[in-house]
């Protein structure tokens, strides 16, 4: 292979940004957004992220979610690692990627380690946004491949793998692919179209089928099982909403809106202490004030000069920061909420993991992760 081949598989071509045969944007078909709720109530604004304390600052980059095994922590980060996190030690148990991961469009070759699950039989189970899906066996440093992105299901390629859940047998995992489009290095890009080209989709570890459980998704994110297994949550970021698919008893293969409307934009979802969830939000749709994502859902063509002159970390910049936090009950009702607004010590909050009584925040880009007793909140 030449070094022009090299750096063609390296580099391949982006898509463009599209429109339907009217002009607008696809996501614009789909109705505006509704007026945001008001930031009252268990919604009302306060400093609780504050209180939370930053670990590994400056030592890793991304921890996008977290995962313990009795008292040891593991996270992916941005170059492309799993690392075990213990006694304020960082130590790499897996890749499954190589080659130099300095930048994010070096992510398709290094790998980016997404969402991370503990399986019940001390194993890792990871969804890496460009290599698939894998289990880890982090005593023995063992790393398996379940299912290989490259492999296309029902026709479709998975370009953005993102996040997963796990039965309790550690049987079946739900997991979303983003888009079929858009890679995780252009997640911009895949805000800002409003694709639909999202997946929910169920692999079973014994038979290694695969199934689309839910297809039309704009920008599915998080995924989580509810603690009876009757059913799996599943963040519809772009649509500020969380989706519920049945996929056991008498509303198998059925689904429907768990939330609508949210405050903010919903990554990861975990499961709370109180039979609830915990969704990370790292941008809100302030109310009263300006969300610039429900202005821009209208007005399509803005978007595509937006990106026409700016780079995506450019457009970063002008997404106010403001990290929120909210628990949800069982049934989907708003319980509490934690806020840092101006992302002042918890910045790019991507999940809300707890254990033993704290709450670990994973970043998608930020330099640490943080820590929050849920008793000084």
């Amino acid at each position: 292979m030449s070094e022009a081949d090299g750096l063609r598989q390296r580099r391949p071509l982006r898509p463009q940004v599209v429109t339907d045969d009217d002009g607008q944007a696809p996501e614009a078909k789909d109705g505006s957004f509704k007026e945001p709720p008001l930031l009252l109530g268990v919604l009302h604004p306060n400093t609780k992220l504050r209180q939370a304390e930053r670990l590994f600052e400056n030592q890793l980059v991304g921890p996008e979610s977290i995962a313990h095994i009795g008292d040891v922590m593991f996270t992916g980060t941005a170059d492309g690692r799993v690392v075990k996190l213990e006694n304020g030690e960082i130590e790499t148990i897996a890749r499954f990627g190589s080659g130099p991961c300095k930048t994010r469009d070096d992510e398709p070759v290094c790998g980016r380690p997404l969402g991370i699950r503990a399986g019940p039989n001390g194993t890792l189970f990871v969804a890496d946004a460009y290599k698939g899906l894998f289990e880890v066996n982090p005593w023995k440093r063992e790393v398996k491949l379940l299912l290989s992105s490259e492999t296309p299901i029902e026709g479709k390629n998975m370009s953005f793998v993102n996040d997963l859940t796990v039965t309790q047998d550690g049987r079946k995992i739900y997991f979303t692919d983003s888009s079929s489009k858009w890679q995780r290095r252009d997640y911009l890009l895949l805000v800002m179209e409003g694709t639909d080209d999202g997946r929910l989709l169920e692999y079973d570890t014994v038979t290694r089928e695969v199934k689309v459980l839910l297809d039309q998704l704009r920008f599915p994110n998080g995924v989580q099982l509810s603690p009876a297994e009757d059913f799996v949550l599943v963040a519809e970021t772009t649509m500020a909403r969380i989706r519920r698919v049945y996929v056991s008893g008498l509303m198998k293969g059925g689904a429907d809106l768990f939330v609508e409307n949210m405050p903010g934009f919903p990554d990861n979802i975990r499961p709370s202490s109180s039979g609830g969830y915990w969704v990370g939000m790292s941008t809100i749709r302030p109310n009263p004030g300006f969300s610039m994502l429900d202005f821009l859902s209208e007005r399509p063509w803005i978007k595509r000069m937006i990106f026409k002159l700016f780079s995506q970390e450019t457009v970063m910049k002008f997404v106010p920061r403001y990290s929120l936090v909210l628990e949800l009950s069982d049934s989907g009702a708003f319980r509490r909420s934690l806020h840092d607004p101006d992302g002042l010590v918890a910045t790019y909050i991507s999940e809300v993991h707890e254990h033993d009584g704290h709450l670990y925040l994973g970043s998608f880009r930020s330099p640490f992760l943080c820590r929050l007793s849920l008793q000084a909140v």
